[in-house]
């Protein structure tokens, strides 16, 4: 079955000038053009709209999806698969949110008491999540899936201040790097301070600290991109700022 793009973009639930887009950076390109210029997209066209759209559910950028799907090596079952398990952890984070308003409400309404660790059981488990969707694979490469596991354990059995002091923490090491940068040397006080800033951090994910663990964590900060990017949104060079000052404070 054909689709104008104005069919296609009724069946798949986006404007039509979303569609123009996909085709303009040559993400999605129709089958064909009609005899009077109309996009017509077929069945091809539709399940890869079908997977662009499952990455972009799952917070994946247009760029890197383009690279996915027009890979060579890209496995449209397997893609779907793995799409069936990450929308699966998600319906499960949803449950705990949904259950979590739920429990709320009939403390509100009916004076049943919650535990700390019920009220913030749904947000540690998204944070559980979206580590393992952003640096899952990596992590567990370097470090085993029994590390991994034992540090997503600690995570959901954090108490509401530990929970609490974890998210104030990762702010902290932002706005310390961002001021040692100023200062130019990661081997600087400030420098040192958001090194130790930063074991602080990582210390509530993992299940025991080790220097030579936080060196080669720092090291993986330079070389991923998308660790990169996280530390360098503070400035450019950011994230081979905070690997020589954690360098630094590893040695001592």
């Amino acid at each position: 079955m054909e689709y104008t793009i104005q069919k296609l973009g009724e069946l798949a639930g986006i404007s039509t000038r979303t569609l123009r887009y996909y085709d303009e950076i040559d993400l999605l390109k129709p089958a064909r053009f009609s005899e009077v210029g109309y996009r017509i997209y077929s069945s091809a066209e539709v399940s890869r709209l079908q997977q662009i759209l499952f990455y972009r559910e799952l917070g994946i950028n247009l760029v890197r999806i383009k690279e996915i799907i027009s890979s060579p090596s890209f496995d449209s079952t397997s893609a779907l698969k793995q799409h069936k398990e990450k929308l699966l952890q998600k319906r499960v984070q949803l449950d705990l949110l949904i259950n979590n308003v739920d429990k709320s409400i009939q403390e509100k309404e009916r004076g049943l008491k919650m535990t700390d660790n019920e009220k913030f059981e749904g947000f540690k488990q998204q944070l559980v999540d979206n580590n393992e969707d952003k640096y899952g694979e990596e992590i567990r490469n370097k470090y085993g899936n029994q590390t991994v596991d034992q540090s997503n354990s600690k995570l959901k059995d954090m108490t509401q201040e530990q929970y609490e002091e974890i998210v104030k923490l990762e702010q902290e090491v932002l706005d310390s790097l961002k001021e040692a940068m100023t200062a130019g040397d990661p081997t600087s006080d400030l420098g040192q301070k958001t090194a130790s800033l930063h074991k602080q951090w990582i210390s509530f994910y993992w299940p025991k600290y080790s220097k030579e663990a936080h060196a080669g964590l720092a090291e993986m900060y330079v070389a991923d991109e998308r660790f990169a990017a996280y530390y360098n949104k503070v400035q450019a060079g950011a994230a081979q700022f905070l690997r020589d000052a954690i360098r630094e404070y590893t040695k001592n």
